[in-house]
């Protein structure tokens, strides 16, 4: 479902932890960004040269190395990043329908417990 609506928007669901990462406008690298997504760096580059080729990065040079560039949002991003945001938040309202608050916190702490338990196997093996 989720794939879907932003499919309206002309992106897929992996291109919105990377334009949330860089709605701040600060200039990122491949490299960062692959990392704070916690996904190898081909998937990253694929991904960027789609969000690229659609207009909403752009690449700068990097000036501390002249091998790798800068990676920012566009103005057209920009522009559809509140109606993105109204999106995932009504999807988030939708998968917590009926829970409570309290309800809704624990839910967060065991996802988060469960997270950092599966991120510390991941580097022991």
């Amino acid at each position: 479902m989720a794939e879907t609506k932003f499919r309206e928007f002309g992106l897929g669901v992996a291109s919105f932890p990377v334009l949330n990462m860089l709605r701040a406008g600060e200039k990122r690298s491949q490299k960062d960004l692959a990392q704070c997504a916690q996904i190898e760096q081909p998937s990253m580059a694929q991904l960027l040269a789609r969000l690229e080729r659609d207009g909403m990065i752009k690449r700068s040079p990097d000036p501390n190395d002249g091998r790798s560039s800068l990676i920012s949002l566009t103005r057209k991003a920009l522009a559809i990043l509140p109606e993105i945001d109204e999106m995932v938040d009504a999807g988030n309202d939708e998968a917590v329908a009926g829970m409570s608050e309290q309800e809704i916190k624990i839910l967060i702490d065991l996802l988060q417990r469960l997270i950092a338990n599966l991120e510390a196997l991941a580097k022991r093996d």
